[in-house]
Order: C-alpha cells, then structure tokens, then sequence
C-alpha cells in the first residue's frame, strides 16, 4: 500500500516525456498500483495526440491554455455540485427559546435513495432552583410609581396605596415550578426532647424547649445541614400530645396541602372571622384557607350557628387547638403565626394574616407581586411608623404592652450582642422594625430557619415579636447574604383591611331599643280603693 501511494505521487510531479515513455515500455506507475479505467486511457491517448499535434503545429502552449481552463471549470462545476450534495446545517429557533439544528446529509445508493438525519440541539435542563423573572420592558407593572400621599389633614394615619397585581390568570402562570434556593442551609430538621431538660440560663417552655445560650448561639452559625428547636419539642408530630394540640382528622387535612396556604388564628372569642373577598374560583378550589381557634371560640361559634358539622366558617376550615401550651393567648396565637411550616409540612407558600384583618385580593396575585415578581422567599411590611427597635420598645412600654422591666432586659441583652439604634448605615435595610400581622413566605430551609428562631425568641424573651425581629434576621443575613422584602405599610393595607376587635365592635354597635310595655291603666274602682 505504501509503495502504490508513493507511485501515484512521485507520477504526479515526475515530467510528462517520461511518463509517455513508460506507456511505450508497457509500464505505468499507476497499472502498478491498480487496472486503469476505460475513461483513464482515453485521456491518456487524447494528451499524447494533442503533445504530436503541439509539436508539429508549434501551437501547443495554446491548445494546453484552453484544455487547462476547460478542465478547471469541469473540476469547479463537479466540486460544487458534489457540495450541495453534501452536508447543509440550519438553525431554527423555537418560540425564542429553543434552537434547533437540522442536519441533512444526502448520499445515494442506488435509484431515489435518501437517508436524512436530523440531530436536535435541546436546551439545557431547568434549574433545579427558581431563579426568578423580569416583566417584559413597558409592561405597565414596571412603569407604576407609588403616588404621592393624599394631601388630607383630617387623616393622619396610615392609608393604603396603590400596588400593581398582574390579573389572577397571570399570576398564577408566573408560579414557580421549583423552589427558590435557600443559601448556606439546604436541610433543616427539628429538636425533640422526650425527656425536656428546664436546667437552662432563662427562658423557654415544654412547648418550645429549654435551649442554652450556647444553643442559641449555635443556631446562627448557619451550615448546610441544621437542627434546631422550633416549637412542638415534646411530641414525635406537631399537634399529637405537644401542646397545641389538634385533632387527628384535622392533622391529616392540613399534611393535604401542598400548594399554596392562607392561615389566620382567633382566641378567646376576641375577633369575629372575616370573609376574604375578591378571591377567584381557581384559589376557592386550591389554596387552604385555614382559621385556628380555642375551644372558648368554637363554642361561640357553634351556639351562634356559624360553625358546622363541616368545621367550615364561609371559605375558613376551622382547626380547634386544645391544651393550649401559653396563658397568654397572644403568645400562642405566635404558633400558628411563625411556625405555620411546622404545621403544614408539604405546603409550599403560606400566607399569614392576623384574626382582625380581613383579605381582600387573591393569594396569588400577592404572591406574585411581593415573593416571585421580587425573587425572595419572605415578605413583611415595614411599621407604617417606627423603623427603630428602641423607639418600639419604648411605644410597647407607654402602651402597657407588655411588662417594663421584661422589654427593658431584652433590649439590654440584645445590646450586648450589637444592637444599635437603625440608620442610613443599615441600607438597603429600610427598617428594624416590621408591621407582623401579615407575613408572607415560601417554605424554604432558610425562612423556616428565620421564623423558627424567631419563635424562640419570642418564646425566652417577651411575646412582642417586633423587638425580636431584626436581631434574628441581621444574625442570618450576616451568615449568608440572605435579604427580606420589606414592603411599604400602605401596600399591605391594600390587600388586607383592618377591622375592630369584637370588644370594640359590640360597644359601636348601635343599641336596639327596648320596647317598655304601657303601665297598666288604672280603672275608677282601683282609685278608689286605692283611696
């Protein structure tokens, strides 16, 4: 094989006298390597006449111009041909989104045979996290600029403002398909303690345990995997024998949900339940609407006639909580309101709204506009007021809301850890302290991280979860970088209306006359007896 290559090369650059005079021997380089083809000889004969003719004729330069040419146009029209033959790539790009690349290779084997092959360049696989998303440039969501306030000196206080919600049928395509990431922490799991240990510095309960200050530290030292307590310690499920406990029957309806949950607490009959309003048919038929209460609370209900043998109150699926783990039923109205997770382990989004506020926008247009639309996992608006934890505990103090001497050791613990008044310092942070009755999440490990250690502190320390607030999200965020949407005030007043407490409500309802019967008319003869 290595000697018929070298034949053929060294006959492509040896001198066309010598290869005639080779043909005259009987011998041919090529012959040697293979038989030469009909067409190969005729070729050689026409060169070997046209070399005569040239001599004779002395025109041959001339004649070798013109058959070069001929064959090097024969040669450029077959390449070209044979190239179109060949191999053709398109592109084609579907939807913007995935491109296509069409392969077609035509070869022939015999009389109307084609073999085309096609070879699809696929994206790349989803995300396996939410990464967020843009509304296109014009929408009228991105050019919406909150308003100035109404100009009203007969109302000071806070007010509502506009807020941009895509329509429900928007809001809904736009819900996420994979959860969002959760930085530094990806597995998050619960303490429990059969046997509770009370031998601690201060603070804590059987419902929330006893943890140390060295614990407590510990759980801001934030890693991939984490353990920590977070309500319920004392039971293998939260709501069977922890305190706070809930029927079987209820505890198996509420692991059902797996999408989206809407829950809001009432104790001690002090609120009445209100009716969310504007809310679409999709969300009536799969977004959990639940309402927990005391027995106190269902009670009133039943005589009233409200509550049902369906434990339904309007679109509200009422759970009685029995052997409620706190006297203080604003302490425990803090289980439902931070540890919503724990309750619903397969729910995705929760959405928390306090007794006395009644909704006013669908689910998912809320958590489209302030989780999704924003690409963070928690949401809580700001105090229409006070931004600084000083200021409000000094405003908890003046208001009786708690005990002084109580508030006053958890700020000064909370100083010695580096708590400074709020300032420009702080930004993008616009406030320390939130307006919690509405809280707005996905059950991610690192806001159910957040909400669990904010119940701990609520559980050590005192029951207003304002001056705890900040001090566990700023322990967080130093670990990893992980941010809040804290929205305007007026924006939340603008999904949730806020009502009166019962007590207020039956002392502005207008009272019904009494009808007072006539006196009775006394007759001549009574006179005159009476005489």
């Amino acid at each position: 094989m290595t000697g018929g290559s070298l034949g053929i090369r060294s006959g492509s650059y040896g001198s066309l006298d010598k290869q005639l005079q080779n043909n005259n021997n009987g011998v041919s380089p090529i012959q040697s390597a293979r038989k030469p083809s009909k067409m190969l000889k005729e070729k050689e004969r026409l060169f070997h006449w046209i070399c005569k003719f040239a001599g004779r004729k002395k025109v041959g330069m001339l004649f070798l111009c013109l058959i070069s040419a001929a064959v090097f146009v024969w040669v450029l029209y077959v390449g070209k041909g044979e190239d179109e033959q060949g191999v053709s790539v398109e592109n084609i790009s579907v939807n913007n989104s995935i491109t296509i690349s069409y392969l077609g290779s035509l070869q022939t084997h015999g009389p109307q045979s084609n073999n085309v092959t096609f070879s699809l360049a696929l994206p790349p696989p989803p995300p396996a996290v939410f990464l967020g998303y843009t509304l296109p440039p014009g929408h009228p969501c991105n050019l919406f600029t909150l308003p100035p306030p109404a100009a009203d000196k007969k109302r000071t206080g806070p007010r509502p403002c506009p807020v941009c919600y895509l329509p429900v049928e928007e809001a809904i395509a736009l819900m996420p398909k994979v959860p969002s990431d959760s930085p530094v922490l990806k597995n998050l799991t619960y303490i429990y303690e059969e046997n509770l240990s009370r031998e601690t510095e201060f603070g804590g309960s059987d419902f929330g345990g006893y943890p140390t200050l060295q614990q407590r530290s510990d759980s801001y030292d934030i890693r991939e995997s984490m353990s920590v307590h977070c309500g319920f310690v004392g039971g293998s499920k939260p709501g069977r024998n922890t305190g706070y406990d809930m029927d079987e029957v209820d505890l198996h309806d509420m692991e059902q949900c797996h999408g989206v949950v809407v829950a809001s607490a009432i104790f001690g009959n002090f609120d009445e339940i209100n009716q969310p309003r504007n809310i679409s048919d999709y969300s009536k038929k799969t977004v959990c609407f639940y309402m927990f209460i005391d027995e106190v609370t269902e009670a009133y209900l039943r005589s009233s006639g409200k509550l049902g043998s369906d434990r339904k109150v309007g679109i509200w699926r009422t759970v009685v909580v029995r052997n409620p783990p706190y006297t203080d039923g604003r302490r425990t109205g803090k289980i439902p309101k931070l540890l919503v997770h724990r309750m619903f382990p397969n729910a995705r989004f929760s959405l928390w709204i306090d007794g006395k506020l009644e909704l006013v926008v669908d689910p998912y247009q809320i958590l489209e506009r302030f989780l999704w639309r924003k690409n963070a996992t928690f949401a809580i608006s700001k105090h229409y007021k006070r931004f600084d934890v000083f200021t409000e505990a000094e405003a908890n103090k003046a208001a009786g809301k708690y005990n002084n001497a109580s508030i006053d050791f958890q700020i000064e613990f909370y100083k010695k850890e580096g708590l400074s008044p709020y300032s420009e310092a702080k930004l993008p942070i616009i406030s320390d302290v939130p307006e919690g009755c509405v809280i707005i999440r996905e059950h991610v490990p690192i806001s159910n991280l957040l909400t669990c250690l904010w119940f701990n502190e609520v559980d050590r320390f005192t029951s207003r979860d304002q001056i705890s607030f900040s001090t566990v999200r700023d322990h967080i965020r130093e670990r990893t970088n992980w941010t809040i949407n804290m929205f305007y005030d007026c924006e939340r007043r603008n999904f949730v209306v806020q009502k009166y407490h019962r007590d207020v409500l039956e002392h502005l309802a207008p009272r019904v006359p009494v009808a007072v019967p006539p006196p009775p008319t006394i007759t001549t003869t009574a006179a005159t007896s009476y005489k």
